[in-house]
């Protein structure tokens, strides 16, 4: 268990593109994204996956925080790795934004862009909350749950310190783009093409395996399979 002080000390060193520091960052805080990750449990999408999202709004906090604001990053941390997971529900239908939250984010837009041309820069998560009375938590909840989603090429900060970079040399980009972006491509599959990949390619099993599991025939199962990863590299946009 690193101290307050260490884990500042590494946030600053993430923020400036230090890839150990983001490291272990993510090995130090496994237990809370974890804990936040299982309220979102039951809820159809697979828990790996849902855990990948939480560590996307972690790196996404460590790279927003302002250690001089005073405030401890776990309080700032914990609504951007829920948001993040919200978000991505949301997107697919069961979480909802309270009119209170798009109110407030878009306050927080208007304070931001103000800063943003009086200042000449990104205003700091201080000078964002002096501006509009909200706390940190109520900003990183705010800006999480109405937010886009955000290029992985983004820039922030003076190094150029962007998500992407992070995520691949932290060989997470594969796990967390790459996975989920699948995935939903699969799920736009019809109901026999879906349980065939998920037979072949996530449970591993052969054509013969997976034809006795479906009461098909193996030819079958090959016929489907091949229709299937046809329409999966069209969506892909797969030569």
């Amino acid at each position: 268990m690193i101290s307050y002080s260490e884990a500042e000390q590494l946030i600053i060193a993430a923020q400036q593109g230090d890839n150990e520091a983001c490291e272990k960052l993510l090995r130090e805080n496994s237990g809370l994204i974890w804990s936040i990750t299982r309220r979102y449990m039951g809820r159809g999408v697979d828990t790996d996956d849902l855990y990948q999202l939480g560590c996307v709004g972690f790196l996404k906090a460590v790279r927003s925080f302002d250690t001089e604001y005073g405030t401890r990053f776990s309080t700032y941390a914990v609504p951007k790795i829920a948001g993040e997971i919200r978000r991505f529900l949301r997107d697919d239908g069961p979480v909802k934004v309270s009119r209170t939250i798009k109110e407030r984010a878009a306050s927080i837009r208007a304070a931001d862009a103000h800063l943003s041309g009086t200042l000449g820069r990104e205003p700091t998560l201080s000078e964002l909350s002096e501006k509009t009375g909200y706390s940190a938590e109520e900003i990183a909840v705010a800006e999480t749950a109405t937010a886009a989603t955000e290029s992985l090429q983004k820039e922030t900060g003076e190094d150029g310190f962007t998500l992407e970079s992070v995520l691949g040399e932290c060989g997470m980009e594969d796990e967390i783009v790459e996975r989920l972006t699948i995935r939903n491509a699969v799920l736009s599959l019809d109901e026999k093409e879906r349980l065939v990949i998920n037979l072949r390619y996530y449970h591993g099993l052969t054509q013969e395996k997976a034809a006795k599991v479906l009461g098909v025939s193996q030819v079958q199962i090959s016929r489907l399979e091949r229709r299937a990863v046809k329409i999966l590299r069209e969506l892909l946009g797969d030569s």
